[in-house]
Order: C-alpha cells, then structure tokens, then sequence
C-alpha cells in the first residue's frame, strides 16, 4: 500500500509540474467564469455594482448537489452491489465507497483547477490549487462564478462542489467493468492516474470557456473563444455529461475489462446477480439523484432546469418500457433486472441532451436508449468477448454515444429543440444544421473514446506493474470480501 501512496503523490507532482509548465501566464485574471462548467469570478463593470447569487439559484444546486453525491453512496454501490455474487458485495460497496472519497480529495486539491481555470484547450492551470481564492470566510468574500445568463452569478465553492460529485462518480462507474476479480490498491492506482489524465482534461475541453459575462464586445469574441476548451471550442453540446462522463467512463472500463482479464468461470459457470432487491432500490435511487445531475447542470432555478427534470423524467421512462419490450421479444419475458438496466441506460442516453432538445426529443432518445443499449449488453457484448461485469461499456458508452450525437439532432428548432446560442454579446439563439451539429457531435465522441481508451490502457499497465491488476484465482473463489476486506456483507 506504500507503494501505492507514492505513486499517487508522484501521478499528482507530475501533472501539477505540467500544468505550470503549460500555461501561458502565472495567474489569469479573476474574471474568468464558465456557466457550462466553470464559474471563476464573474466580471463586473466599473461602473456596476457586482452581481449577487440569487438564493433560489444557490438553494437549488446546494439540493443538486446532494442528489448527485446520493446517485454514488449510495444508489451506485446499491446497483451495482446486488448485481455481483453475495461474496463480493461488499468489496463493491467499499470500492465505490473509497473511490468516491479518493477523487473527491483530488479534486479540490488540484483537479477543478486543472478543469475548471484557464490554461490551454486541454489542461487549465493552477489558479485553483487547494481551492486558493475562492473564498474568505474571516473576510466574508467569496469568488463568483458565471452561469448561462449574463449577470447572474453562484458562488464559486458550490459549483466546485456540485462538479466534485460529477467527477467521483465517472470514475465510480468504471469499477462496474471489472468487479469480481481486481485488487483493491490497483483500483486505487488507476483510479488515480485516470482521474488525472482523463476525466479532467476532457471535462476542461468539453465544459471550460470564459463565460457569458466576458462577452461584451464582438471583437472580443475570437479571443475568448481560443481560451476555451478544444471541444467547446468546436462547439459540441454537452448538458450534463455524455463525453465527459459516460463515455469517458465507460470506454475506460472496456478497456480494463480486456487487460484486468475474464472471471474465472466465466463462459461455464453461472455468475448470477445475487440481490436484484438491492439492484432495484439503487437504480430507483439514480433515478431521483439523476434530476440533479441533470436539471442542476442549468445552475439556475429557471426554465432550462426545468426542461431538463421534464426530459430527464420522461426518457427513462421510455427507456424502460423498450428495454422490457425488447427483452420480451428476444427471450419472452422482461426481467426486473432488464427494467433496471433499461432506466439507467435512458438517464445516460438523455444526459447529454437534458437541457439541449425539446419534449418530442426526449421521447426518441429515451426509447432509443432502450433498444439500442439493450443490444449493447447482448449482440454487441458477444461481438467483443470482453467479461464487462457490469455492462459498463453496453449502457453508459453505448448510450453515451446514442445520446450524444441524438442531441445534435433534436437540438434543432425544427424537431422541437431549443437551438444554441450563436452570439454571446447579444444572447442571440439559432441553430447551423442537423447535418453540421452531428458532425461537430461526432468529433467530441470520437476524441473521447481515443483519448479515454489510451489513457485507460497506460494507467491500467502502470497499476498491474505496481501492484497487479487483479487477485489470484484462489482469492477470487473466495470472494473479494473475505480475501481483499475479511469482512462479509452476510452472516447467517
């Protein structure tokens, strides 16, 4: 375990030690902001008074908030722990359990300020560094941050807040692909590395720009528009996590599917889900937390978030019902298990699209999600013969993917979809194509498999020489409980 300590210190040194090395000046400015992902400081005019939070805002992503924390400790733990044999349960809870904690610490130490500053399209800089500047409490000075409308701002800590869940539950979801046979420091070793390498910089190319309040002048604007993210820059619509959260998660977990290696047994004994009980309390549990993953990323109290809790609501409910349909048209009858699966996979699917499609949009996706997701996890599993536990890559990547490029269809006005803003000095709203926005869709899905897969492919060779990626066949017949934790999650 010492090992692992120091190469968790090192992963961090070196990235810091990067970032610094990449930006182009020692400490922008305080009146950076992003409403899609970052507030920094909100800028105010001279003449102006600066904005203050409006507290419906700020009570609305402080509830957000909580729910999203709830969608991993813990309805993720629950979902994905009654989907494992009973004599790993428990080492799935305690893996979700630790990796939560792990990224949580990590992100306020470095990652919102590699994410969530200004820096170069991929990285973003230091500014950030344990939190510095954004709050003085003895002082009663809190940085703001921008949201999606011109003068109204949140407080800076709270987004950081409300995105540190986001980050911890990417890298939760991935545990789903290799349960059963991991070792537990390997997790941590990878989780770590991938934290750093993967999840931050997309989440700075997909969500990091200067904000609203930044756009005052359209000369201004090409100046601006560079110091964003690549993807933003390219102007792929991303709500609440598609690319930077389900894809990037699940691709990752494919890929240490195939290096962590098969159950042993898989393929000739049954490896049945020991506790569906649990699974359908958890799934229920994403689905109420997933109103704040979703509706909160509007951080506003307004008409966006609004559409976002309608589309979320309603496209896993349509999920559901195809997946069931679909399961009793392949193996005559729908299964609870397939009723589960079905919502996550239309919670994933309407992800990137809560805020960015119409009402009509919502209920294509979310039957979509269930049909499509539903061949991800039997037709396309079989296809790639890798032992995804959990079905991590078959739901969030699949449906990750389905809703990402969907979104840069029913986006248009046309179908129903709100369109996008054009210019952010007049707040103007229009649309290109169906045709051009899917392709801008389709470039952010493509770079975050690439990137997401190599990285996950570094990260997990590093942890198997480090430590070994998984436990000796002896230990995984024991289960993961008694031989990683001795403890079980049943005494009878």
């Amino acid at each position: 375990m010492r090992r692992v300590l120091n190469l968790v210190l090192l992963s961090t040194a070196l990235v810091l030690v990067g970032a610094a090395a990449a930006e182009d000046k020692p400490a922008p400015a305080p009146a950076q902001a992003t409403a899609t992902a970052v507030p920094a400081q909100a800028q105010a005019s001279a003449a102006a008074p600066a904005p203050k939070p409006d507290k419906g805002d700020v009570a609305w992503l402080l509830v957000a908030t909580a729910l999203v924390l709830m969608m991993s400790v813990p309805a993720l733990a629950l979902f994905y722990g009654g989907m494992v044999r009973a004599k790993n349960a428990l080492s799935v809870l305690m893996q979700v359990f630790v990796v939560f904690s792990l990224v949580t610490v990590l992100w306020f130490v470095y990652g919102y300020s590699l994410a969530f500053t200004e820096g170069n399209a991929f990285f973003g800089g230091l500014d950030r560094l344990f939190m510095r500047g954004a709050a003085d409490p003895f002082a009663g000075e809190y940085a703001m941050g921008a949201t999606f409308s011109k003068g109204v701002v949140i407080p800076e800590i709270l987004f950081a807040c409300f995105q540190a869940t986001f980050a911890a539950i990417t890298c939760c979801l991935i545990l789903g692909a290799f349960a059963e046979r991991a070792r537990f420091a390997a997790v941590l070793v990878f989780i770590a590395l991938w934290f750093t390498f993967a999840y931050v910089p997309i989440a700075h190319m997909v969500w990091f720009w200067p904000g609203p309040d930044a756009y005052t002048d359209a000369k201004l604007v090409d100046a601006l528009n560079a110091k964003a993210g690549l993807i933003w820059q390219w102007g792929a619509l991303d709500f609440a996590g598609g690319t930077v959260v389900h894809i990037n998660a699940g691709v990752a977990g494919l890929v240490g599917a195939y290096m962590v290696g098969k159950r042993t047994g898989y393929g000739r004994e049954a490896l049945m889900p020991h506790n569906l009980t649990l699974t359908m309390i958890g799934a229920s549990l994403l689905w109420f937390g997933w109103f704040g993953f979703n509706a909160g990323s509007a951080l506003e109290s307004g008409n966006t978030a609004a559409l976002a809790f309608m589309n979320t609501f309603l496209a896993t409910a349509c999920a559901v019902l195809a997946w069931c349909a679909g399961e009793a048209m392949l193996k005559g009858k729908a299964s609870m298990l397939g009723a589960a699966s079905g919502a996550v996979a239309g919670l994933v699917a309407i992800t990137p699209a809560a805020g960015n499609v119409g009402i009509a949009g919502a209920f294509v996706i979310g039957t979509a999600a269930g049909f499509v997701c539903l061949w991800g996890v039997n037709g396309l599993k079989r296809l790639l013969r890798a032992d995804d536990s959990l079905d991590v890559f078959g739901v969030h990547a699949v449906g990750g993917i389905l809703g990402a490029l969907l979104t840069g269809v029913f986006a248009s006005p046309d179908l129903g979809g709100p369109g996008f803003v054009e210019d952010w000095v007049t707040g103007k709203q229009g649309f290109s194509s169906v045709g051009e926005q899917l392709w801008v869709q389709l470039k952010a899905v493509l770079l975050t498999v690439v990137w997401s897969g190599v990285v996950a492919a570094v990260a997990y060779k590093i942890a198997d020489i480090v430590v070994g990626l998984r436990v000796s066949e002896e230990e995984e017949r024991e289960g993961l409980d008694t031989s990683s934790h001795g403890e079980a999650a049943y005494r009878f």
